[in-house]
């Protein structure tokens, strides 16, 4: 009885983990093959690049291993090098405080009669600068993560690429700083007119 109890006990766990909506990263199956325009160190603007995403079922996997795939979720994540002592972009296990992936690229239904989805997306203003690769989520009817596919490898370490956020100065603050500066001048300046104009008449008087 004691060794039922012992081998029983870790999938009573794991179900009920799962059944809470509990879904870890190492157990999902990379069954995804997704590729992004993006190469290996290049670097992106936000508001005027694109980035083109491409994914696929894994074609060598058996028959079946997508039947519970409902949607299919494309993000961009952050490159280990751009979340080192930064605590809100940390990687966790446990797929609800995982801080990886916090940028939706796009999420549709998923389609099993078609093999190859092509999406593209401008990159939105508000994607800090930082190093990031793409990684799609296969999610079941409940929104439970299934399986995953990324641009990089395991270790997050290969074609990483870069985006260049807004870096605080803005063409409207520099318009507007000239405004304000030829406004000051011409209010120097009438002051300056009327002063003299004051004093000439003070004179004739």
């Amino acid at each position: 009885m004691v060794t039922k109890n012992v081998i029983c006990f870790p999938f009573l766990l794991f179900f009920t983990g799962y059944a809470a909506g509990e879904v870890l990263f190492s157990t999902l199956n990379p069954t995804l093959v997704v590729q992004a325009s993006p190469k290996a160190g290049n670097v992106l603007n936000v508001g005027e690049d694109h980035i083109t995403v491409t994914w696929s079922l894994n074609q060598s996997l058996p028959h079946g291993t997508d039947q519970q795939y409902k949607r299919i979720t494309i993000k961009l994540c952050y490159a280990p090098l751009s979340q080192k002592d930064r605590a809100w972009r940390k990687t966790v296990d446990d797929m609800k405080k995982d801080k990886t992936c916090q940028f939706k690229i796009a999420a549709q239904p998923y389609n099993p009669n078609n093999s190859t989805v092509t999406v593209s997306w401008l990159i939105e203003r508000d994607i800090p600068t930082a190093t990031y690769f793409i990684r799609a989520y296969a999610s079941d009817s409940q929104d439970n993560k299934l399986a995953y596919g990324q641009t990089t490898n395991k270790n997050k370490t290969t074609n990483l690429f870069e985006i260049q956020g807004i870096t605080g100065r803005h063409a409207s603050l520099d318009i507007a700083a000239a405004c304000f500066s030829a406004f000051s001048v011409f209010s120097l300046f009438g002051f300056f007119i009327r002063e003299k104009w004051a004093a000439k008449r003070a004179q004739k008087k």
